[in-house]
């Protein structure tokens, strides 16, 4: 029996292997070699199938560092790389300590050097070692976590992993999910293979190994097979997860203007979908899924307080806000150098960063997260005066009052920013201009027109151009 599904292991590695190759078509693929009985099987079913066709192989180890061993493990995937002709590559990481735990941290660093080894090497497609029983854990792990429909799709046969590979165009593939560990184990001794064994996987104190060595073999001798049908399971998921990504990119499409997301129509879909559409937005911008219970808090806010309120809501990656009713995803923020509070009493507040203008077409202000610059235009401030004023690039304090037209009245800038829809957090980090007490430009509303003159193409206007976020 052991010598049959050992037989059967190359045949299921190699269609798994053609079907990325017809869908791929990569002129080079990795593997990620621990030195551990999965991916010691994967490096010789790699080895065998790429020499037939013809395609560049390589293998990447990382060393964490975190076993007394783990300079072993290197030497022997190094070893074993040389005895078969494969290049090979490793890094070594530093795992600190992380409020997500050790294994998270680990893998993550894991993940990301393998990324950075590929597009070293020029490896398009990274093959991993993960089999059945991996698919059969990971299924239960996210049931007890209490995931939806996309965690309890388990793991992808391929998929582009840039959260954790770093690179969009590169392609992480397990062509081995569909076989067990035992076919694994029975392949490795049939052909003679030498693997190590990481003392890490007996630990009970990881939930993996507490579900590998105490559930799962009370599973296998109530329900012989199980790992397949949960396999099965994870498929009907996936493909019910499929269709939620369709409905929900659809409303997205729908509900978004421009950037945002109008709310008035958000309001006409059912609270599913509401929940289905604003993941799949979180998923769209890269950011990382919220909880069912912040995601719930969110919606609640978005929907019930005031519309005059400056709704922020903050995620660990961005904030979500509120403007006009419509929702906008916002980075955050570091604050800059020139902000500060003026009401923190016995500060010393700085009044703003004096310079002169000489000529320059531009001038960077770090410190208040842009650059000015100075355009000739018909209309504009006199050159021979700028040059003669001692200038202050500041935020606001309050109070500031602007004249943008000989047209329009002198009004204060809160009136100017409402009345040209800038959102409250752009005019946080939008700066002022000043020439003594007279204030000569506002970012986002322009400059005062009681020190402008016109002139034949000889006059200087400002505008203020954030840096990139």
């Amino acid at each position: 029996m052991s010598s049959t599904r050992a037989g059967q292991v190359p045949a299921i590695f190699a269609q798994a292997l053609t079907g990325l190759r017809d869908t791929y078509s990569p002129s080079s693929i990795a593997i990620a070699c621990s030195g551990g009985l999965d991916s010691m099987a994967l490096l010789r079913l790699a080895h065998a199938w790429a020499a037939e066709q013809g395609i560049a192989l390589h293998a990447f180890h990382v060393h964490h560092g975190l076993s007394p061993n783990a300079d072993a493990w290197l030497d022997h995937c190094a070893q074993a790389c040389a005895a078969l002709g494969i290049a090979f590559d490793q890094r070594r990481v530093e795992v600190a300590r992380s409020k997500d735990g050790t294994e998270a941290a680990a893998r993550k660093l894991r993940y990301r050097a393998l990324g950075e080894m590929c597009v070293a090497h020029g490896a398009q497609l990274l093959l991993t070692a993960h089999h059945l029983d991996d698919q059969a854990e990971t299924v239960l792990l996210q049931l007890l976590r209490g995931s939806g429909p996309a965690g309890l799709s388990g793991m992808d046969a391929a998929n582009r992993a840039p959260g954790l590979l770093g690179d969009q165009e590169l392609v992480m593939a397990r062509p081995l999910l569909a076989l067990s560990r035992a076919q694994l184990e029975d392949y490795a001794r049939a052909v003679g293979l030498e693997w190590v064994e990481d003392e890490s996987n007996s630990d009970p104190r990881y939930a993996r190994n507490a579900l590998r060595h105490g559930v799962m073999p009370a599973l296998a001798a109530s329900f012989p097979g199980y790992p397949q049908r949960l396999a099965r399971g994870a498929a009907h998921v996936q493909a019910a997860q499929r269709i939620l990504d369709e409905v929900a990119e659809q409303d997205l499409a729908a509900c978004l203007d421009g950037d945002a997301v109008d709310l008035a129509r958000v309001q006409k879909l059912s609270r599913d979908r509401i929940d289905n559409m604003l993941r799949h937005l979180f998923s769209s911008r890269g950011l990382a899924m919220p909880s069912t219970a912040w995601l719930g808090e969110m919606v609640s806010q978005l929907f019930s307080a005031r519309e005059d309120a400056q709704l922020k809501v903050t995620h660990p990656s961005c904030h979500i806000r509120r403007h006009r009713g419509k929702l906008y995803l916002t980075p955050k923020l570091p604050d800059l150098a020139g902000m500060r509070d003026p009401d923190d009493v016995g500060v010393l507040v700085k009044e703003g960063e004096h310079f002169r203008w000489n000529g320059e077409a531009s001038l960077a202000f770090p410190a208040y997260g842009g650059v000015l610059h100075f355009d000739i235009s018909e209309q504009g401030f006199d050159p021979a005066w700028l040059r003669s004023q001692l200038l202050t690039i500041d935020f606001r304090k309050g109070g500031e009052r602007l004249k943008p037209a000989a047209n329009r009245p002198t009004r204060g800038l809160k009136a100017h920013y409402q009345a040209l829809g800038v959102p409250a957090w752009e005019r946080e980090r939008a700066p002022l201009v000043w020439a003594d007490r007279d204030l000569l430009f506002a970012a986002g509303i322009g400059m005062d027109c009681r020190h402008m003159r016109e002139g034949q193409g000889g006059r200087i206007a400002v505008r203020w151009v954030p840096e990139p976020v």
